[in-house]
């Protein structure tokens, strides 16, 4: 392959591990503090993108479709927290994961009602090569998630609320008699996470210019696969098993083609990782 193919495939792959990257970033935001597997997440990721789609067939604005596509699925989030996980917080974790199965297959089926089972057009995004190979969606996909992720970065490791993060998913009962205030801490993650999966839906349905009810559901075993990938709880980890993650499914299409679907290499990369390092590919010591 010459230099522009290799360009394009680099350029595809580092747009879909952003993706991949800003909705599994919430799993494991959420799971590190409360260690619940947050399947419903790729819900409240579904919920966006649909708000996105909405603004924009009203606006013609993608700003305000990213604007929508974030506060719906944030509020989504912190309903979620409050009515939903909080409530089961006390009882065995296999209970909060099977109903979050559960509830994101009631948003899926509630999408339906509402929009129809067809899918829906996203045209924010023209596709036309800008520089080289490389095209407007994927400059923008990269370039909106390097900007987000730089943020979870600096409110992670610079601010007060990081810290409480950091302290609740060491030792929640030392935190919480030290003054931190897990339900509040918990809150924020759910706002942050489900912001992120908010505006990873609008992103993901502008650059394959489409939404639909089921859009989630590929998203949801991938980003449990990247979490594990990742190594459970780790935040960056997380972020680099998504871009790679990325990156292989991109030189799957490539040089398999219909032989091998990309989305079986989250799974053969899954089975791998369990088999010969459990513990995740970037996972570190606990402090």
């Amino acid at each position: 392959m010459d230099l522009f193919t290799w360009t394009a495939l680099l350029g595809d792959g580092l747009a879909v591990g952003s993706i991949y990257a800003l909705t599994a970033l919430g799993l494991t935001l959420v799971y590190g503090l409360l260690r619940v597997l947050h399947v419903a997440h790729a819900g409240v990721y579904a919920v966006g993108a649909y708000a996105g789609w909405w603004a924009f067939q009203k606006t013609g604005s993608f700003g305000l479709a990213l604007g929508a596509g974030a506060v719906a699925a944030a509020l989504l989030g912190l309903f979620l927290e409050t009515w939903f996980y909080r409530p089961l917080l006390s009882r065995s974790p296999h209970v909060a994961l099977i109903g979050s199965i559960g509830l994101f297959l009631a948003v899926g089926d509630l999408l339906r009602i509402l929009f129809g089972p067809y899918q829906q057009s996203l045209p924010a995004l023209a596709p036309t090569p800008v520089v080289g190979m490389l095209t407007a969606p994927q400059l923008v996909v990269v370039g909106a998630a390097a900007v987000l992720l730089l943020g979870v970065y600096g409110l992670a490791e610079q601010t007060r609320l990081g810290l409480g993060w950091r302290a609740m998913a060491q030792d929640a009962q030392t935190a919480a008699a030290l003054g931190v205030d897990l339900p509040l801490m918990s809150r924020l993650a759910f706002l942050v996470a489900s912001l992120l999966a908010g505006l990873a839906g609008v992103l993901v349905g502008a650059y394959y210019n489409q939404v639909y009810p089921t859009m989630g559901a590929v998203l949801a075993y991938k980003g449990l696969a990247i979490v594990v990938l990742g190594g459970l709880g780790n935040l960056w980890g997380t972020v680099a098993a998504a871009l790679l993650l990325g990156l292989l499914e991109s030189l799957a299409v490539a040089y398999l083609g219909h032989r091998f679907p990309p989305e079986g290499v989250a799974f053969v990369a899954l089975i791998l990782v369990l088999l010969f390092r459990p513990q995740g590919l970037f996972s570190r010591a606990r402090r």
